[in-house]
């Protein structure tokens, strides 16, 4: 099984390594510390599994499973993060990750989860599970504008809409310009667009900004 791993923390990247190097199943072709890296390295490797961390950096873990995926669809992702809310949850598995674990989880865990996706199996953590089920048994809400996006990025967006400035919007929301500027790209990215104008136009066209 060749594997591709991508988080930013070199001690956790290199147990996992470890982990993954020590089972003659499964091959490590690549590592990658950041999102665009984790992209470009999927494409040119094309690996059967790509453990994908959430938090990276330049570009977050579910936009570079979306880029991933649409140019490489036989590509199984396993997402391996710290973050369990529904959200965050919920963004991978639309962006079409076949599995979701914590980091908490064992190194048997994490190296049959490797293993399950890689051959076409659906893999989640025991509490990821149970917050699945619990999401999908919940009456279904009026789905918001852009499910694809954070809530920090509709937040974003909305303000984008309404012609606020960058500067404007940093200030507004206790952000750094360089945060602003990092939710602004996965919005683009997320909505398939190239320009603020774009942006503008279908977030109005979706009643934000008003």
């Amino acid at each position: 099984m060749r594997v591709l791993v991508a988080d930013d923390h070199p001690m956790f990247r290199a147990g996992l390594l470890m982990l993954l190097e020590s089972d003659e199943r499964t091959d490590v072709v690549a590592e990658a510390a950041t999102g665009p890296e984790a992209v470009a390295l999927a494409l040119e490797h094309l690996p059967d599994v790509v453990v994908m961390d959430l938090h990276l950096p330049e570009l977050d873990g579910v936009t570079a499973t979306t880029q991933i995926l649409a140019q490489a669809p036989d590509t199984a992702v396993l997402i391996l993060t710290m973050s369990d809310d529904d959200e965050t949850v919920i963004a991978g598995l639309r962006a079409g990750a076949r599995g979701y674990l914590l980091k908490e989880a064992g190194p048997a865990e994490i190296l049959a989860a490797v293993l399950s996706v890689g051959e076409g199996a659906s893999v989640f953590g025991p509490s990821i599970a149970k917050r699945i089920t619990a999401l999908l048994s919940q009456p279904s809400p009026t789905a918001p504008a852009f499910p694809q996006l954070t809530s920090r990025e509709r937040e974003v967006l909305e303000l984008i809409a309404s012609g606020l400035t960058n500067s404007t919007i940093a200030r507004q929301l206790v952000l750094s310009p360089k945060t602003v500027r990092n939710h602004i790209s996965n919005i683009f990215a997320k909505l398939h667009v190239e320009a603020r104008g774009e942006a503008i136009v279908r977030a109005r066209q979706a009643g934000l900004g008003r």
